[in-house]
């Protein structure tokens, strides 16, 4: 005896979803508290796209967050031939094309592909990501956001008593669910954060829970939306395994015994090292012990810069605007990280495995004398803060060595103002300029030594309070946007 089912394939089924989901959209008509909702979505997305980029929106509805983000090139996508039209009446400065996401075929690469609030109406969300993969090249983000599961009944309450409209069958996709189907398409997720626990417009409750209280737990668990940036880590356009030139900066103040062992120990990597010495005003023979070595190992490609600044930030800043290679290193000229682990640090960039990958002394037991006890409560406390901050994983913030792609670094530089110009040792620029940037952090563990020779540049407590205003600053530009 046949079923019911058995002449209802999957192309029919799938074929019913869309159409029964273009005839709802066609005639979609946004409540006043679905503007207020949508009017915070887009106040987050200005956070984490940068504006001039190559965007594009799968599922753009009328266009206004694609048009809100301010590309320099925008695309949006949409399956409903009257939103599109709507949003090309709107924004004639974008492209708006009626396609479905199923079946996305666009030939072009983009900086940032946004689908908001679109895989709850997906028939098969895998898919709908796996075409995303041409249209990337090795630095695109996805940016997602989606209905958090907790607020699924009272959404439905919301609706049943008008408050919201009426919506078809939705995909209740969890963080989790939406993780893993990013790894299935081709995609590792670079950060999670939930957002909006108040989505109407009501005078100072609104700020108050959307911009602090949905930050902190417990309140973050009831948050309506979580969002998710992504990157490709299978990318068609793009072989990350291609050797590439490194520049090894070294900023240097009163090391002049440490110069030798440095052009000595520091490897070749890639297509080839240049090491670029920046000496900032010490009061022993630095520069001079710099310029003799240089004459020694002349088969070193070497640049000597003095420093016209102060601070170890404002010497990385100069070293690397003095740079070359497509791979930026930093390595403290103490040597209480040693030379020899910075191939390690390249195989992890130059791998895809990560984009900012930043040295760690925590790990591995330490000598005796290489970090005070104040000085590694300090460091304990700044990892909780700036895991917090960024949202990825980052133990040691204060370790010198650091390692990312130099074109990376030129848009930092580019928003350097954006978060102020005042740390004086450039580890917190870098991290801060490279978590708006959503790269990808990776830890990578090294054995830390006590220095050989000199005194510290470090003033504990006087450092210590000025990292600590620079954590609270940088919390209202991350975190409470």
């Amino acid at each position: 005896m046949k079923t019911i089912f058995e002449d209802v394939t999957c192309d029919d089924l799938f074929r019913r979803y869309r159409e029964e989901r273009v005839a709802y959209w066609n005639q979609y008509k946004r409540t006043r508290a679905g503007n207020q909702y949508r009017g915070r979505l887009t106040e987050i997305y200005r956070s984490f796209i940068q504006r001039g980029r190559r965007v594009l929106e799968v599922g753009c509805g009328h266009g206004d967050l694609l048009d809100a983000v301010e590309p320099a090139v925008g695309v949006g996508v949409d399956f409903s031939p009257t939103m599109a039209e709507v949003a090309s009446q709107r924004y004639p400065k974008r492209k708006f094309i009626v396609a479905d996401a199923h079946e996305l075929n666009l030939h072009e690469e983009f900086d940032y592909i946004i689908l908001s609030d679109l895989v709850n109406e997906l028939w098969d969300v895998q898919r709908v990501l796996e075409r995303l993969l041409p249209l990337c090249s090795y630095g695109t983000r996805v940016v997602i956001n989606t209905y958090s599961r907790v607020w699924e009944v009272p959404l439905g309450v919301a609706r049943w008593l008008r408050f919201a409209s009426p919506v078809l069958e939705q995909n209740w996709l969890t963080r989790e669910d939406l993780a893993n189907l990013l790894q299935l398409a081709g995609f590792d997720v670079i950060r999670e954060c939930r957002e909006i626990l108040w989505p109407l417009r009501t005078p100072f409750l609104d700020s108050l829970c959307n911009r602090y209280l949905v930050k902190i737990p417990p309140f973050s668990s009831f948050a309506l939306t979580n969002f998710i940036i992504a990157r490709p880590t299978v990318c068609p356009n793009l072989d990350r395994r291609q050797d590439a030139s490194v520049s090894v900066i070294v900023p240097a103040r009163n090391e002049a015994d440490n110069i030798d062992d440095i052009l000595r120990r520091v490897p070749e990597m890639g297509k080839g090292t240049e090491i670029i010495f920046v000496e900032g005003d010490s009061t022993d023979d630095t520069y001079g012990a710099i310029e003799r070595a240089i004459a020694r190992y002349q088969n070193r490609r070497c640049k000597l810069l003095r420093q016209t600044g102060k601070g170890k930030g404002d010497a990385v800043r100069a070293g690397c605007g003095l740079s070359e290679g497509d791979v930026l290193m930093i390595l403290d000229a103490d040597l209480t990280v040693s030379p020899e682990s910075l191939p390690r640090f390249y195989h992890a960039l130059i791998s895809g495995t990560g984009e900012f990958v930043n040295g760690v002394r925590l790990v591995y037991p330490m000598e005796d004398r290489a970090m005070r006890f104040a000085n590694l409560i300090g460091n304990k406390f700044f990892s909780w803060a700036f895991s917090w901050l960024i949202g990825q994983k980052i133990k040691d913030t204060l370790c010198g060595t650091k390692v990312l792609r130099r074109e990376h670094y030129l848009r930092i530089a580019e928003n350097r103002s954006f978060f102020g110009d005042f740390d004086p040792f450039g580890d917190f620029d870098l991290i801060f300029g490279a978590a708006r940037l959503n790269l990808k952090f990776v830890d990578l563990p090294v054995r830390y030594r006590e220095r050989v020779y000199g005194q510290t540049n470090i003033q504990r407590w006087r450092h210590g309070w000025l990292l600590l205003k620079m954590v609270f600053f940088a919390s209202r530009r991350i975190k409470f946007t």
